[in-house]
Order: structure tokens, then C-alpha cells, then sequence
């Protein structure tokens, strides 16, 4: 009996392991000296050690580029962190990532599934992961592909190409971390294969 109610505590308590708690924020729950470019696609809040946050992730879209010809196109994404410092929201930390010009298929936009709050190394500050990819392609090839997590003001980089896979061809999806992460809690490490590996694919039929 003792030892099915130590398995039982054992299993909360994985099962609990890097939680924390996210509220879901809408565009009229924003408040208004944040500023952002484009469309909302994602945001949220949440309490740790450290206080109150906010997260928002926007994407443009596709717009035609300034100066150039019509056929030239640029987008961009950005991922914004701020915190509530003395009554005051304050950007803490901005990710921006973009393509400008090109004339073919373009890309700079965010895994929406990706999306996450963790605390992996149960030190109550909170560890923000976002997934997004960007590029300017005219054929079927891999993309850039980028995950980013912030712990606090550390930025943690994990960079590589998109998995196609189209009938027998079949390519990309390696990547390499930074140093940040290279150092970083192998939890850290772990957690950022296991995103890379359930988003990486790409595929046409």
C-alpha cells in the first residue's frame, strides 16, 4: 500500500512538473501603451517570482514592398514580453524576425501550437518558448526555422531548416543551438528537441 501511494505523489508530481498557469488575453484586454505591428495571433499572462506578464505575438502578413515593384513582398513577425513594473507595463524583451523584397513565395510567421509557459527547472521564473518560420523560396525546399525561449532576460536560439517531405524526396530538419543553450539545463535541451521534432515536418501533396 505504501508503496502505490508513493508511485500515486510520484505521478502528480511529473505530471505537475514546469507547469504554470496562463491566462488567455484578448485584443481589448491589452493595455494601451503596448503597441505592436500587425496582427495579434497570440497573447497571454501569467504570474511568476518575478510578477505579472504579458506576451503578445503578431505577424503583417504579406504587404508589397516600399519602393519596388508589385511583385516584391515583404512580412514580418514580432514576439513581445512585457512586465508590470510600479503600476507600469515595461517591454522586457522583443524577438522581430522578417523578409523584405522577394519576388516568390514568402514566409514569416509563427507555429501557433507552439506556444509555451514552462518553468522546467522548477525555480518559479518562467521560461517563454516560441516557435516561428521565415523565408523566400520559389520550389519545394526547406525553410528557416527557429525556435526562441526566453528565461528572464536570457534569450535561449535553437536555428535550422524545415523536414519536407514530399512522396520520395525528403529533406532538411536538423538544427543547431546556441551557445545559451549549448550550456543551458539539459531539461532545456530536451524540451526544444522535442518541440523541433513535432513541428519540423513539412509536407505538399
Amino acid at each position: 500500500m505504501k508503496f502505490y501511494c508513493l508511485l500515486l505523489l510520484a505521478l502528480i508530481a511529473k505530471a505537475s512538473f514546469g507547469q504554470i498557469k496562463t491566462n488567455a488575453i484578448t485584443i481589448i484586454d491589452i493595455p494601451k501603451n503596448i503597441t505592436y505591428e500587425g496582427k495579434m495571433i497570440k497573447a497571454f499572462g501569467w504570474t511568476d517570482k518575478d510578477g505579472d506578464h504579458i506576451f503578445i505575438a503578431a505577424e503583417t502578413g504579406e504587404k508589397i514592398s516600399k519602393g519596388g515593384e508589385s511583385d516584391f513582398r515583404d512580412a514580418s513577425l514580432s514576439a513581445l514580453h512585457y512586465s508590470l513594473k510600479n503600476g507600469n507595463w515595461v517591454l522586457t524583451w522583443r524577438v522581430v524576425d522578417f523578409v523584405k523584397e522577394c519576388p516568390v513565395d514568402i514566409s514569416a510567421s509563427f507555429i501557433k501550437d507552439a506556444f509555451a509557459i514552462t518553468d522546467i527547472d522548477n525555480n518559479r521564473e518562467a521560461e517563454v518558448w516560441l516557435m516561428y518560420k521565415v523565408g523566400c523560396q520559389g520550389d519545394v525546399s526547406p525553410t528557416p526555422l527557429k525556435i526562441i525561449m526566453y528565461e528572464s532576460s536570457k534569450k535561449y536560439a535553437m536555428r535550422g531548416l524545415s523536414r519536407v517531405e514530399v512522396a520520395e524526396y525528403k529533406m532538411g530538419g536538423t538544427y543547431t543551438f546556441d551557445q545559451a543553450f549549448k550550456t543551458a539545463p539539459v531539461a532545456f535541451r530536451q524540451y526544444a528537441d522535442k518541440l523541433w521534432q513535432k513541428y519540423k515536418v513539412m509536407s505538399w501533396k
